[in-house]
């Protein structure tokens, strides 16, 4: 079996006399699709935060490949190759498509900030922006206005700007939220291809996607997971069925 290149160990988070992560301990393997669904108020908002860095756990230990994050900032865990995508917008819409990725790659590179005309005039940038573009099939929108582009477009702009970071492990909340029939399709062909390379951790409502996304899917009510397993697995768990997915398995 994959080792893990997270695991989250005992995390609790409470705010007030509400427990929203309840002694939670779960492990996402490398090279997996793991997916974590529940209804709204299952605390997934506040395990994302945690995970990224944007929360901090009252209790409990978050390791990422290896290392305790557990007291990291959000850009300290990124530069460890940790990326969160599609929670809060990071699109620039006022600069090109290709520009705000070609920022993505200037940053992860290290390199001091630059007025975007300069970084637009990196060849070397420009290339690297592009090939990311390509991936999420946005490379016929490289030069057109960032805020042009449609709902999904933008979506998959996010997923290209997460992709510059170099990252080991994909963070994605909600992809899907807001998208039509045919643009979330098209997301899930784009994240089926990154399966092949990027482990990601995918918090999703769409269950039509999550199903044909995940290897491995966790179930979390009232802040705790109540099973976690393979799809097939989830789709017939009679605990899950009564606590969620209901008539959507």
């Amino acid at each position: 079996m994959a080792d893990a290149i997270l695991r989250l160990e005992r995390l609790s988070k409470h705010f007030g006399a509400l427990r929203v992560t309840n002694e939670l301990s779960l492990d996402i393997l490398r090279g997996e699709v793991h997916a974590i669904i529940g209804p709204n108020g299952a605390g997934k908002t506040t395990l994302i935060s945690q995970i990224s860095g944007a929360l901090k756990p009252d209790h409990g230990r978050i390791t990422f490949d290896g290392r305790d994050v557990t007291g990291l900032s959000m850009a300290q865990r990124a530069r460890l190759g940790l990326a969160r995508s599609f929670q809060i917008t990071t699109v620039l819409p006022d600069f090109t498509v290709l520009d705000n990725v070609a920022l993505a790659v200037q940053a992860r590179q290290g390199h001091s900030f630059r007025f975007i005309k300069a970084v637009a005039r990196d060849i070397g940038l420009s290339k690297r922006a592009l090939q990311h573009l390509e991936i999420v099939g946005l490379a016929d929108r490289a030069h057109m206005q960032a805020g042009r582009l449609s709902h999904g477009e933008k979506r998959s702009l996010e997923l290209a700007i997460a992709l510059a970071t170099e990252p080991k492990l994909l963070l994605l909340d909600e992809p899907m939220a807001g998208t039509g029939k045919e643009e979330t399709e098209r997301l899930v062909t784009v994240l089926k291809r990154l399966a092949a390379d990027y482990t990601m951790l995918l918090v999703e409502h769409d269950m039509a996607a999550v199903f044909a996304l995940a290897d491995r899917i966790s179930v979390l009510v009232y802040g705790e997971v109540i099973a976690t397993g393979a799809p097939a697995d989830i789709r017939t768990n009679e605990k899950v069925r009564k606590a969620y997915l209901g008539e959507e398995a």
